[in-house]
């Protein structure tokens, strides 16, 4: 059974492999026109956080038919929402970008790109998105078949989910836990969490999925008449929603059961029924463990000639599992070189950016002296005292501006982004800057009236008489 998440529908593991565009049915292309739509809006949008938002839901649509286009356009989203400090946007385009790597394959990166969301969600503290990322970061290690690590982090979503009553991700979270321990064969475990996930369920759908994970647990415990009434019931349920894929999972389950009940025909009924809906669908892991089945079911009525067709139908499914497997090995090599290329380009992008602060930088540093030499020069001429002043307070003004802009990364990083202890280093720093700044236009206006003093006696003393000789020239 596949983990489920209210974020994105889980596959499985396995149905990973297959190239995604085998299953473009009348859904995807519903997601296509939605695409098409949200390109033309985007288009016409003009604010950066819409565009953020048309990028990420663009990108969450185009998952479902090509996840591979769907990555640049959630790459760029990300960015455009950090470079304006947008986190809700910052949050979803993370989420995205998980999903279409999880559904690429690259579990690494997906668990990287989740773990970045986890760290903001963390500081941001809002219980349904923190849910839901823990959630999904138990769903990437159930695919990689870490089971105990999933249950690790299906315990902290269930913390938060209860905690604060997150009442639409109860389900979800239940499910998942009865799907891990049951592949962990802990089997009353599992049949705890299921039956908790099938009283919360609301729908048809749901309930199929809770009931064929009864059935699994029922059919360990052996109790196999309630793991045939709920595989039974869930088949119906599952027929009724048109879930085939979790139809393929309950009908060979039902195989199983009827296989230990020693009830041969019935046991090769359903294994038949799982193979044909999985074949009809494109579901292939759940064609090839239908295949398996009944080449052991045949082996064991002795009926040679389908027991050998199905060896063989194994065969070829098998070489056809590992082809799909390169290919999709290889599409994850390139999943992450085109995810390298997009961060280099964000990395210049940034660096010039950088530059282009440090240039601002530089020229202010340059204009504050440059203003208080300005206003020296201007002592030197006949000019208001009030002048003086208010060229005095720009260039404190000034200095201030800048000094915040220059030491508000090294005080964020030394206060963890406390804003109480930033806003109380740079009332310090405005305590010593005003006094300094009072004093020097003290100074400065002091000795403007000396200056003006002197200029004044010097313009209004008396002409001397000119010097003259008391000797009498001779006659």
């Amino acid at each position: 059974m596949a983990a489920y998440s209210s974020f994105f529908l889980a596959m499985p593991k396995k149905f990973l492999v297959i190239p995604l565009f085998l299953f473009l049915t009348a859904g995807a292309f519903s997601q296509k026109s939605k695409v098409d739509s949200l390109g033309k809006l985007l288009e016409e949008e003009t604010t950066d956080t819409g565009r953020v938002n048309l990028m990420w839901q663009k990108a969450k649509f185009m998952n479902i038919y090509n996840p591979d286009s769907a990555l640049p356009i959630a790459q760029e989203a990300l960015y455009l929402a950090q470079s304006i400090n947008y986190e809700e946007g910052e949050s979803r385009s993370l989420g995205i970008l998980a999903n279409s790597f999880m559904i690429i394959g690259n579990y690494p990166r997906a668990l990287q790109l989740n773990f970045q969301k986890l760290k903001l969600e963390e500081k941001r503290n809002i219980s349904r998105s923190l849910a839901s990322v823990l959630m999904n970061i138990g769903i990437v290690y159930d695919y990689q078949e870490e089971y105990r690590q999933a249950l690790a982090y299906y315990a902290k979503a269930d913390s938060v989910i209860n905690r604060y009553d997150v009442k639409d991700f109860k389900y979800n979270i239940a499910l998942n836990f009865g799907d891990a321990y049951n592949k962990l064969n802990i089997s009353d475990s599992a049949f705890v969490y299921f039956s908790k996930s099938k009283a919360l369920a609301d729908d048809g759908d749901k309930l199929g999925k809770s009931m064929t994970g009864l059935g699994h647990s029922f059919l360990k415990l052996g109790s196999y008449q309630q793991s045939l009434i709920n595989y039974q019931n869930g088949i119906a349920f599952l027929r009724a929603s048109n879930d085939d894929e979790f139809l393929c999972e309950a009908t060979l389950g039902l195989a199983n059961l009827y296989k230990q009940m020693n009830k041969y025909d019935s046991s090769g009924y359903y294994a038949t029924l799982s193979l044909s809906v999985a074949k009809k669908d494109g579901f292939l892991s759940q064609e090839l463990d239908a295949a398996e089945f009944l080449a052991e079911h045949y082996k064991k009525i002795r009926n040679i000639d389908s027991a050998f067709a199905c060896i063989t139908y194994v065969h070829d499914l098998n070489d056809s599992v590992n082809s799909k497997s390169r290919i999709r090995q290889s599409q994850v090599i390139t999943s992450d070189e085109q995810y390298r290329q997009m961060e280099i380009k964000q990395d210049q992008q940034l660096a010039q950016k950088k530059r282009l602060e440090q240039l601002q930088l530089l020229l202010i540093a340059i204009f504050i002296p440059l203003l208080f030499l300005l206003t020296l020069l201007l002592s030197r001429v006949k000019i208001h005292t009030r002048v003086i002043r208010l060229l005095g307070v720009l260039s404190l003004l000034f200095l201030f501006e800048y000094l915040t802009l220059l030491l508000h990364p090294t005080v964020a990083g030394l206060t963890n982004h406390s804003p109480v202890f930033e806003i109380l280093i740079f009332v310090v720093l405005a305590a010593i800057l005003i006094p300094a700044h009072h004093r020097m236009e003290h100074w400065l206006i002091h000795k403007l009236s000396h200056l003006r003093a002197h200029h004044e006696s010097v313009k209004n003393k008396p002409p001397e008489a000119p010097l003259t000789d008391n000797k009498k020239s001779p006659a």
